[in-house]
């Protein structure tokens, strides 16, 4: 090894110019032993080139996986099914393909199994490595960019099975094309096994298609645990979307009594059709009218298919595809529909005479009350605003949608009166509903009940004013709310007390909740308004917590006042504002000595007390309320931030959430008593 050499010599003399004046010493630097500069000393805060990275292949996905799946909770986590269902189910749009297995694992890998034609086994002519492989470790790297292999794709952007890939532990890939079988192993998104041609598969097995089985890596997902309800709802609105395509979901991690495993075998004929008359069933309300309206247009390589159905209750489902996309946030095909509902709905009653030339035209939100809709469109070049495909910006989709739903529902209202009139006489209601609300706002706002400046009564509110660092409990009762407001930290946690059972808002319309005295303290106290005032930025608490018994009263008024917020101020819950407390169930300590109580929030955890305290003398108190814990109870147990638990509320799936809300809220009473008496033995652990 080359003596190490410094250059200048390091010494305490004192350097002057000829001027007397000091010379600053340079900087100290490393040389080779060619007195080459290695490595000049620099300050670390400094800005330089050298701060400037460069992640290559998958490792830019393993940096920042929220870029490509949104998030690394539960959602993101089956995310990386859907982006490997996604590739088989653009097999099925190009015609190859119609059965997929999904198969959860023992081990909570996932495998999906295709009978499509299988990825082409050749060396890649530009990279010079397998295709397969190029596939699963080249970012942007597909068939869906152009050319004859696929007109119509949902995964525009090459990035799905390269993602999932980078976001494994491992990935196994198992090709077969033409009959011939190859392999290939991935582990955090590198090749551990490479591509190997396996030979000719065997008599009686299947001739093409694609089996990938990847295990998410602990390291990078909150969690790496399945929901098969999770998977199973996307499975079920992709069967839906493809009529005619069977996809069957296999859970086998545990097995059932009689030795099988859990599976749901879904194949749907009639398409959206049948998707829209399940959507209405689980709105657990009745349909207005028998019929579900199918629409279809084409223009050019394009289609667009739209079905809908009206139904009894007062809240809209309109759920929008492209290309088998669920566009939670809409986009064209979505405008183009409302635009022309609207249209021809008015169009009609004015040529009916059911509106006047004097009356005011049905609004969009009049003609969408109790809609179940479903919009999908399949197009070749399909413009989603980002990888997760939230978005469809494609100008020529609102024109396709707009024209096949005027054209076709004026068709079908003119066919079918008593349809036509069933639909109006209900949009007529949400209008003269919605004439009410508004007079009920506008009443309130002249009582100024819902002005900033004006607080419940009850409300104990905190000195902090900046929402960041602020929360309102929301408490059942008021013995309970007296002791929270002697026990909390006065300078960040406000109180309100609630009075007696909150409206349930799902068999209410807007005007109602204007005028009820249980939701004007809370609408007033968050101080963002409702409705057409809704304005998060307004909102004057960053953490909104329900605070209720342990029992089922305090079950109802969470739900009671969830349903308020899903209904009438969802954003809250989209933007993680809700929050439910959670205080202990029993109190266990041991009689005849002071101090050393232990607070259990579950019976496993009244008994490990239990047996920790010893068998002899030992209490445990179940607490039948809140307001049997006195102002230090409450603050120890349910209201310290060091020291408390609370759950967040979010809406992993809205549709799902949609009809728990309806089920359990709604009209209908014998699906909500099958449902409570299923999950009656899962009480204490049901999350809403």
């Amino acid at each position: 090894m080359a003596e190490e050499k410094m250059a200048p010599k390091d010494t305490e003399e004192v350097l002057v110019d000829e001027d007397g004046e000091k010379i600053e010493p340079p900087e100290l630097v490393e040389l080779d032993e060619d007195n080459t500069e290695l490595n000049t000393v620099v300050d670390d805060n400094a800005y330089t080139e050298n701060q400037i990275q460069v992640l290559e292949g998958l490792e830019a996905v393993r940096k920042r996986p929220g870029m490509y799946i949104g998030t690394t909770s539960v959602r993101g986590l089956h995310h990386l099914v859907n982006e490997i269902v996604d590739n088989s189910i653009d097999e099925a749009l190009a015609g190859h393909c119609d059965l997929i297995k999904v198969i959860i694992n023992p081990d909570n890998s996932v495998t999906v199994e295709d009978n499509g034609r299988g990825i082409p086994a050749g060396m890649h002519p530009t990279q010079g490595i397998p295709t397969p492989e190029v596939v699963y470790t080249i970012l942007h790297a597909g068939g869906k960019f152009g050319g004859e292999g696929y007109k119509i794709a949902g995964g525009l952007h090459g990035v799905g099975a390269s993602v999932v890939n980078a976001l494994s532990e491992w990935l196994e890939l198992v090709d077969v094309v033409d009959g011939v079988r190859y392999t290939e192993r991935f582990e955090h998104g590198a090749v551990a096994r490479p591509f190997k041609n396996e030979g000719p598969v065997g008599e009686g097995e299947k001739k093409h298609g694609v089996t990938v089985t990847f295990k998410p890596d602990h390291e990078i997902f909150e969690t790496t645990i399945f929901e098969y309800e999770i998977m199973l709802n996307r499975m079920r609105e992709q069967a839906f979307l493809n009529a005619g395509v069977r996809i069957v979901l296999i859970d086998a991690r545990e097995k059932l009594e009689d030795g099988t495993f859990k599976e749901t075998d879904l194949q749907f004929e009639g398409g959206i059709r049948n998707f829209v008359s399940f959507l209405t069933d689980q709105k657990h309300s009745e349909a207005v009218h028998p019929e579900v309206i199918y629409m279809r247009g084409e223009k050019g390589t394009s289609q667009a298919e739209i079905a809908l159905q009206y139904n009894t209750s007062y809240t809209e489902t309109l759920l929008t595809f492209a290309n088998n996309m669920n566009t939670i946030e809409g986009g064209t095909h979505e405008t183009g529909f409302k635009t022309a509902l609207t249209r021809v709905l008015n169009d009609y009653a004015r040529k009916n005479g059911i509106l006047s030339s004097s009356d005011k035209a049905l609004s969009g939100e009049d003609v969408r009350e109790g809609i179940v809709a479903v919009i999908s469109v399949k197009l070749e070049d399909a413009q989603f605003e980002s990888q997760t495909k939230a978005k469809l910006g494609n100008s020529e989709v609102k024109a396709l949608v707009d024209t096949t739903v005027s054209k076709r529902l004026s068709e079908f209202l003119e066919e079918n009166p008593g349809t036509a009139r069933a639909i109006l006489d209900k949009a007529l209601a949400a209008s003269r509903a919605r004439e009410a609300a508004r007079k009920a706002r506008e009443l309130t706002r002249r009582k100024g009940l819902l002005e900033g400046s004006s607080l419940p009564g009850k409300l104990a509110d905190c000195q902090e004013r900046d929402a960041k660092f602020t929360e309102i409990y929301l408490v059942e009762g008021d013995s309970a709310g007296g002791s929270a407001k002697s026990g909390r930290e006065s300078r960040f946690q406000a109180i309100l007390p609630l009075r007696g059972k909150v409206l349930n808002v799902e068999k209410s319309r807007l005007d109602k909740v204007y005028s009820n005295v249980s939701l004007i303290p809370i609408i007033q106290a968050l101080g963002c308004g409702i409705g057409e005032d809704f304005d998060i930025s307004k909102l004057r608490y960053g953490k909104i917590i329900i605070m209720a018994d342990a029992d089922v009263d305090g079950s109802h008024i969470r739900i009671l006042i969830l349903t308020f917020f899903f209904r009438h101020m969802k954003q809250l819950i989209d933007d993680g504002h809700v929050y439910l407390a959670q205080p202990p169930l029993y109190k266990v300590y041991k009689r005849g000595r002071s101090g050393g109580e232990k607070y259990a929030f579950s019976d496993e955890e009244r008994d490990k007390y239990i047996a920790e305290l010893g068998t002899n003398g030992v209490e445990a108190e179940r607490y039948k309320g809140l307001g049997e814990m006195d102002a230090e109870q409450l603050w120890e147990t349910t209201m310290n931030p060091e020291t408390r638990t609370l759950k967040k509320v979010t809406i992993e799936d809205a549709l799902n959430c949609d009809s728990i809300f309806s089920l359990l809220m709604g009209d209908k009473v014998e699906p909500r008593r099958e449902f409570i008496e299923e999950n009656a033995k899962y009480a204490e652990n049901l999350d809403i």
